[in-house]
Parts: structure tokens; C-alpha cells; sequence
């Protein structure tokens, strides 16, 4: 009887230390969390919306450690859909790192899964969700791990942890599926649209042109607007507690989705100790960049008489979030202007540039980085592309050249450069001094910020050296970034991820990767269970990081120790360039896990190849459209029917495949009324043809019917004032005789009178929101008309 009642305490004992939310210790060393995970309404910058808490609450909670301790984490799933947790930044064996069919079992609903783990680093960390778009929904925390002994390179009296992150309101996969459609309504809502009354007034119609001409709409910043940017939750927070002379450590960790910050801050300019968790040769830093994923850690010392105001304004200048240090008088922060994105248009259009790399190829096994990186891009001189970009000592000691006898084979992500790729231009990459207020000493500035000239790390140096041995075997693996923003599909060497082997290293080896942003926007690209160096001014005392944000048009150098095994995932943190297909797994060539038998990684690697479907319904008062799209990587199913009040007809379904990002074939079938102003004859015809985007933005569409009658349509749109848009279609369709007519055969030789019909329309478009517009438009089939034109 005692040991049942024995037994029943014990029992409770370790349930009441498992299933509790707080921080307990199951021995001295080992410190246990238990997180759940679950879905429902939450209150964000005053207003209700559904989202995913860790919890209960928008961050999770903070875990705590101490550097040498045992972590051990419960999570628990209560929702209806699985998910997983990502421990951003540690070093842990790969089964608990959290990559849902890759490195560790998605978290099914009902369940919990254990993750366990010695913490070998200190500094600051984060936690998140790896499943689909759930890290915008608010599965994100905060992790911080003391060190065993204090840093003697500073000191500080208080520290304050914020976790940056962005908001919207929508569900985050019609976020995606907007994205896809080509909707500009996100720049439009943010005022960063840059429409064509605007660059005409700028003297900028010839950079316009040039953009067009290489099958770009514009400079672009951020894809998506975002009503709320947040600190720990809110829009503005308030710290009163810290006094005056108070040295108040700042964890600052940008856990959004889709935004990068310039954090500015009132006052004395704070010292910056700390890059991705890892203590760095302090600077004083009163403009910062941080990219997404990225955490930095800087102190500030309250003032006598005042608060300090940390400002993190969005990148592309559409919002801010606050928060303040102290109490009395506002210390305000800077307030940077926003990007002048005509300006960078037309600035870009000066340099010798090649934009528009492809997203997709026509053969995805044929990967040829270096000749792609060759072919698009900046422009050097002699037609030569820089490969290395770094000033750095040209000490044969520095490991920074390729030692072609160590190379091994290369895979298709890293095939042999040709030797001219490999010359050295110190400018390619602007890692140029910075000044002490972080400002680029030299570097030529636009109206407003600058355009690339900040975004670099040089203001990072190690304490310590970090140069990897120089005897072990080298690998150099190329990764030129690419992305199509109109069908929003993101790759790597213009393969998507969905269609993408994985990238083979070996244990043992230093590799070397080269980013090679071909794309308009920045991406802050993070490899999981490493630190890399970040290749910079300071050669042997370049910074370890976990994240690195690469410039647009910029090449970025990270080399790492491959002292790992099993796989890991290397991919943008731009969440919705992730789930779009710019994603990597990096694999050692080791046995899997066999845990992980039943959780095959393609289940991952398709994410980005999921069907989205959208459409368009115009009722206006001379015609009703309908128009359906279901779109995934290759494959398109189209259905649109136009209806006259004349009574005129035409329907079409097609099924379109794409060869690349420009150019797909199709087949379908056609019907319209034989006969104008009459539904009497109602024919149905096969047609089959090519569709192609043209230079200058022209959607193509060549095709012919089982009547032999080819036909040209070509179709156009373009933003003239903001929310306002002009549009227009031309269709000609020829006849030859080629085929039976009147019920009579033709012979190709007999004599026939040459017919064709021509249809055209035109229009204009005022955008009211998201979903709805006011248009009006000719069509000569239809006449004129006017009406509401609904997005779903």
C-alpha cells in the first residue's frame, strides 16, 4: 500500500514538473519549459484578430538559461493543425532542431513532443515556428542564455529584452496568394506604389523604360503591407523602471516575417556588444540595420533628465514601432526619411545592370551558377563579374582564395568556376569604412537613404580570431538569388526549391558560400546548426553569425567549419521567399535519422508548390467577366467568361505549363457566339499556342484553333496616378480558308476569300481596396460601360 501511495506521489510529482508553464529545474543542471501552442483571438494594436500564441500570448514567453545548463522543452500542440518549434541560432543536435521533415517529426495535433539539448553558447536567441506561414501568425519567442563568466569588455546594470515583429490581419496564406496574383494593392495601401504620373515628373520615364524593358515594374523594397509593427506585442512600449545612470542591456531580436528595421535611438549614441548572440569588439552604433532573424544586443545609459526613444522604422519607411527608456522629456530618436524608390530606379538605370534574372529554368537539373552569374547582374568591367568582393588582407595566410588541388567535386548548386570568375574587386561588394554614426565614409549618397551603401557588416569585428584552418579541404558553392515577383515564386540558381537537389558537403571540409543577389530585394539568408563567418574588412576577426542579409544586387561571402552531420536547411528568413521556394537543404551525406523514416523531407521541399487560386469578377452595365486562376511552380488552369448584355459571348478554359518564368505552352477550349449580337450558334473550338510576357511587360498570346485560324492577343496594364490604373487588350483573329467553310471542304489550294476579326478593348481601373475597384471600359464586341470590379 505505501509503495502504490509511493508510486501515485512520484507520478504526480513529474506531471505537476512537465505539464507546468513555468521554468523548473529537474536537477541542478537542467532547467525545463513547457510550451503550448494554440489558436484564437488576440488583441494587437487595439484591435481583435485571430492568431497562434505560445502560451497564451503574442511573443511567447522569454526562456532563460545559463550557458553549460541542460534545456529541456515540452511542447505541446492544441491546435487543429501541426506544427514545430525552431531554436533559432543554437547549436544542438540536429534531430531537435526543429525542421518539420527534415531534421525533426512535424508536431501532430493533440501531441507533445520533447525537445532536449546541452546549451554550449550563451547570448541572445529566439524561438519559432517552422511550419508553413505560422510564424506570422505569432509563434515566435525570445530565448537568453547567460554566460558562465560576465564579459570583461563591458558592463551594464539592467537588461531589457524586445522582440521586433510585424502584423497583418489578414490570413497569412491569402497574404501569399495576393502576392501571386500580381496585386499591387499592398504598395498602393502603403504609399510606396510609384506610379507613372510620379516618374514622369521625376524625369525618370527613361529609367521607367529601362525597367520595363527587362521585365520590372520598379525598385522594390517590401512586398507586403503590415497595419502594426511591434515591440513585445504592442506598438509602442513604455520601461519607466530605469533611473538615471542606469546601463540597460537592449536584446533586440527582429522576429518578423517580412520586414527589415532601421533602428534609430535618442540620446548618446548606444554601444553595440553583441551579433547574433555572440559578443563582438564593442562600437558605438546610433543607426543599425537588422534584418530578419538577425538579434543584437547594445547598451544604453539613461540619462538625468529624460527617456530614451528606440525608434524601428520599416524598411521601406511605411511604420514604426516604439519604445522609450527612463521617464521625463522624450530623447527622440532619428526619423529617417523614406527610400526615394524612383531615385534608386534611376540610379540603377546609370549602372551597367542586367535585371530580371528567371526564377524558374526550362531544364532545373542543368545548373550552371557561374555562367548564370555571368550573364545577369552588375556588369564589370571587361564583362567580368566579381566573385569576391571583400577588402580584406592579401595575406597568403588569409584564406580567402580558392585552393583549386583541396577542391572536391562539385554538385550542381557549386559547379567549377572558370578562373576570370574569381578576380578580386574590392569595391563590388561597398565594404567601404563606416563612420562613427554608422554613415559610409565615400560612397556616393541618394536622395533620402542611401541604396546599398549601409547595408554591410563591417562595423562587426570579432574578439577573437575566426579564420578556419587553412590545410583542411575547401568547398565553394555559388547561390545566385532570384525571384519572380509577379508570379512570387523565390529560388536559388533559378531553381525553386520544389525542383532543387540538395547541396552536398562533407564533414571535415571549410566551405565557402557565395550569395549572389540577382533580385530588388534584400534577403537576410539563414543557415541552420552553424555559425559562419561573414567575410568583411577584418579578414581573420570577420564576425560569426548565424544570419546575413544580402543587398540587392550584392554579393555577401560566408565560409564555415563542416564539423556537423545529417542535414540542415539554409533558406531566406523573408518568410513568404521561403514558402516561395528559396530554400536549400545542405546534406552530409550521412545516414538519416532513422526516427525520421516516416517523415520524408519532399513534404517540405513542396511546400512552395502548393496550387493557389484566385479570381476576378467585373459587373459592369454593358458586360459581366469571370476570371479563375489555380497556380502552382509549372502549371496553370485559367477559366474566364465574358458576357455582353448585346448578347455576345466568348468562354475559355485552358491548362497552361510553364518552361520558364516567361514563356508557357497551353491547350484548352474556346467557345463564343458565331453570330455578333446572338447566342443562336454557340460553337465550341480546341485552341492550343504559346503565352509569353514580352519585354516591357506585354502578356503574348499566339495560338490557333482546330480550324487552322491563328490569332495574336496581346494585353496590357499600367499604374498612371496612384490607385489609378489604364488597361487594354488586343485580339486578332486571322482566317485563311485553311479548313471547311459553309459545311463545304476546302483544298488548300482552292481560292478563298481571306477573313479576319479583330476585338479590342480599353479601360481604366481606380483601386478602392483589396478586393474591390471601380472601372470602367470599350470593349467594341460589348460598348461602353462602367461597374465594380471584385478580388477573391
Amino acid at each position: 500500500m505505501k509503495t502504490l501511495a509511493f508510486n501515485t506521489l512520484v507520478v504526480i510529482l513529474v506531471t505537476v514538473l512537465i505539464f507546468t508553464g513555468e521554468k523548473t529545474a529537474a536537477q541542478n543542471d537542467t532547467v525545463v519549459y513547457r510550451l503550448t501552442i494554440n489558436q484564437g483571438k488576440v488583441k494587437i494594436a487595439g484591435r481583435e484578430s485571430m492568431g497562434m500564441t505560445v502560451n497564451g500570448s503574442v511573443p511567447g514567453p522569454t526562456l532563460r538559461f545559463t550557458e553549460g545548463e541542460y534545456a529541456v522543452m515540452y511542447v505541446k500542440n492544441e491546435m487543429d493543425v501541426e506544427t514545430s518549434v525552431h531554436w533559432h541560432g543554437l547549436l544542438l543536435p540536429n534531430f531537435y532542431d526543429g525542421v518539420p521533415y527534415l531534421t525533426t517529426p512535424p508536431i501532430e495535433p493533440g501531441n507533445i513532443q520533447k525537445y532536449e539539448f546541452p546549451l554550449i553558447q550563451a547570448g541572445t536567441y529566439w524561438y519559432h515556428s517552422h511550419t508553413m506561414l505560422q510564424e506570422q501568425s505569432g509563434v515566435y519567442g525570445s530565448i537568453i542564455i547567460e554566460p558562465k563568466e560576465p564579459s570583461d569588455s563591458y558592463s551594464y546594470d539592467h537588461e531589457q529584452v524586445l522582440v521586433l515583429s510585424d502584423w497583418t490581419f489578414q490570413k497569412p496564406r491569402n497574404v501569399l496568394r495576393n502576392l501571386k496574383r500580381g496585386n499591387e494593392w499592398y504598395n498602393v495601401r502603403k504609399g510606396t506604389a510609384t506610379p507613372l504620373n510620379q516618374v514622369i515628373a521625376r524625369g525618370a520615364l527613361g529609367a521607367q523604360l529601362d525597367f520595363w524593358r527587362q521585365r520590372m515594374e520598379g525598385a522594390d523594397i517590401a512586398d507586403i503591407y503590415y497595419p502594426a509593427f511591434l515591440t513585445n506585442g504592442d506598438t509602442v512600449q513604455y520601461y519607466t523602471k530605469y533611473e538615471a545612470g542606469d546601463k540597460v542591456r537592449l536584446r533586440i531580436i527582429n522576429a518578423a516575417a517580412s520586414s527589415q528595421f532601421w533602428l534609430t535611438f535618442g540620446g548618446a549614441p548606444p554601444l553595440l556588444i553583441s551579433a547574433d548572440g555572440l559578443d563582438v569588439v564593442p562600437v558605438e552604433k546610433d543607426r543599425l540595420f537588422i534584418s530578419i532573424a538577425e538579434t543584437y544586443d547594445l547598451i544604453v545609459t539613461i540619462p538625468e533628465s529624460g527617456q530614451i526613444q528606440m525608434r524601428a522604422m520599416a524598411q521601406d519607411g511605411s511604420g514604426a514601432t516604439h519604445a522609450y527608456f527612463g521617464s521625463g522629456p522624450v530623447l527622440a530618436a532619428e526619423v529617417l526619411p523614406r527610400p526615394d524608390k524612383i531615385g534608386m530606379m534611376m540610379q540603377m538605370a546609370e549602372m551597367d545592370m542586367r535585371m530580371g534574372a528567371p526564377a524558374m529554368k526550362f531544364n532545373p537539373s542543368e545548373v550552371e551558377p557561374y555562367e548564370f552569374m555571368r550573364e545577369w547582374g552588375m556588369q564589370m568591367e571587361h564583362g567580368e563579374k566579381t566573385v569576391e568582393g571583400m577588402d580584406m588582407e592579401q595575406d597568403a595566410k588569409m584564406e580567402h582564395g580558392m585552393n583549386r588541388e583541396k577542391m572536391p567535386a562539385m554538385e550542381h548548386d557549386s559547379h567549377e568556376p572558370a578562373a576570370d570568375t574569381l578576380k578580386t574587386d574590392h569595391a563590388s561588394m561597398h565594404h567601404g569604412q563606416t563612420a562613427a554614426k554608422g554613415q559610409p565614409v565615400g560612397e556616393p549618397e541618394m536622395p533620402g537613404m542611401g541604396m546599398f551603401a549601409e547595408y554591410n557588416y563591417d562595423f562587426l569585428q570579432a574578439p577573437a580570431t575566426t579564420a578556419i584552418d587553412e590545410n583542411q579541404p575547401e568547398r565553394e558553392i555559388l547561390l545566385n538569388l532570384t525571384g519572380n515577383m509577379w508570379r512570387y515564386i523565390w529560388s536559388m540558381n533559378g531553381v525553386p526549391l520544389a525542383e532543387a537537389d540538395m547541396i552536398k558537403i562533407e564533414k571535415g571540409e571549410k566551405v565557402r558560400i557565395i550569395f549572389n543577389n540577382l533580385t530588388m530585394m534584400h534577403h537576410p539568408m539563414h543557415l541552420h546548426g552553424h555559425f559562419f563567418r561573414v567575410l568583411n574588412k577584418h579578414g581573420a576577426y570577420s564576425p560569426l553569425k548565424h544570419t546575413v542579409n544580402v543587398a540587392p544586387m550584392q554579393k555577401t561571402i560566408i565560409e564555415f567549419d563542416a564539423s556537423e552531420d545529417s542535414d540542415w536547411f539554409l533558406h531566406c528568413h523573408v518568410l513568404y521567399h521561403m514558402v516561395g521556394g528559396m530554400a536549400r537543404a545542405i546534406t552530409y551525406q550521412t545516414a538519416r535519422n532513422p526516427l525520421m523514416k516516416e517523415y520524408p523531407r519532399k513534404i517540405l521541399f513542396n511546400e512552395g508548390n502548393h496550387l493557389y487560386t484566385w479570381g476576378l469578377a467585373e459587373v459592369a452595365s454593358h458586360m459581366t467577366e469571370l476570371n479563375l486562376v489555380s497556380s502552382n511552380i509549372r502549371n496553370q488552369f485559367n477559366l474566364n467568361v465574358e458576357f455582353g448584355y448585346n448578347q455576345n459571348l466568348e468562354a475559355e478554359l485552358t491548362y497552361e505549363r510553364y518552361l520558364y518564368d516567361y514563356f508557357r505552352v497551353f491547350a484548352g477550349v474556346n467557345v463564343e457566339n458565331e453570330m455578333d449580337n446572338s447566342l443562336d450558334e454557340v460553337n465550341p473550338v480546341a485552341v492550343a499556342g504559346i503565352r509569353y510576357f514580352t519585354p516591357y511587360m506585354f502578356n503574348l498570346d499566339v495560338r490557333i484553333d482546330h480550324k487552322l485560324r491563328p490569332e495574336l492577343r496581346l494585353s496590357r496594364e499600367i499604374m498612371i496616378f496612384p490607385r489609378t490604373f489604364i488597361f487594354g487588350e488586343y485580339e486578332h483573329q486571322f482566317n485563311f480558308g485553311w479548313v471547311e467553310r459553309s459545311g463545304e471542304p476546302q483544298s488548300l489550294d482552292q481560292s478563298v476569300n481571306f477573313e479576319q476579326e479583330i476585338t479590342w478593348s480599353a479601360g481604366l481601373e481606380y483601386m478602392l481596396n483589396r478586393n474591390f475597384s471601380l472601372m470602367s471600359s470599350y470593349d467594341n464586341r460589348f460598348g461602353a460601360g462602367g461597374g465594380l470590379t471584385v478580388r477573391f
